[in-house]
């Protein structure tokens, strides 16, 4: 059985290398969760929600398509969503089971959708934490239990926080 490789990124340069190298292993936006919160988008990304600069970056996005078109691309395009109440965004497959709830699955806060999501309860805790104090939360459905040590490999390498496979 496929397992979620997760790993908590320091900032948008380690998070950008981690989603290169993943979509170098065959991995596609359809396999990579990004989560984050509004205030590390504004300061990493220099983009602010419903801005003429994030229409842009959608655009762009739109155009670009790829995961190999970095971390952007994937907040910007395909199956992204805001959670104000939350102060965070959500992008990948995590955004897409949420929308297809209607988003309700959040009502249960960060860690609800974590351990919803397969991350255990005491993981989900320090993930929420990260996420907080402006880390960027990767998770990738692994094809294989091959790819998952590999994937693993990769975000140790990039200095990732607490990389699990689940």
């Amino acid at each position: 059985m496929a397992k979620l490789v997760t790993g908590l990124f320091k900032n948008r340069i380690t998070a950008d290398a981690a989603i290169r190298e993943v979509s170098q292993m065959g991995y596609t936006n359809d396999d990579v969760s990004v989560l984050m919160s509004d205030a590390t988008k504004s300061k990493e990304f220099g983009v602010e929600a419903g801005s003429k600069a994030a229409q842009g970056a959608t655009v762009g996005g739109v155009l670009g398509g790829a995961v190999g078109a970095g971390i952007a691309a994937l907040v910007a395009v395909g199956t992204s969503i805001a959670l104000p109440g939350l102060g965070l965004i959500i992008a990948g497959p995590i955004a897409a089971a949420l929308a297809g709830a209607g988003a309700g699955g959040a009502a249960g806060g960060l860690i609800g959708m974590l351990v919803g999501a397969g991350i255990p309860e005491n993981r989900a805790k320090v993930y929420e934490a990260g996420v907080r104090e402006g880390g960027i939360l990767i998770g990738v459905n692994a094809k294989s239990d091959t790819d998952a040590d590999a994937l693993e490999k990769v975000f140790d390498k990039l200095d990732a926080k607490n990389v699990r496979q689940e």
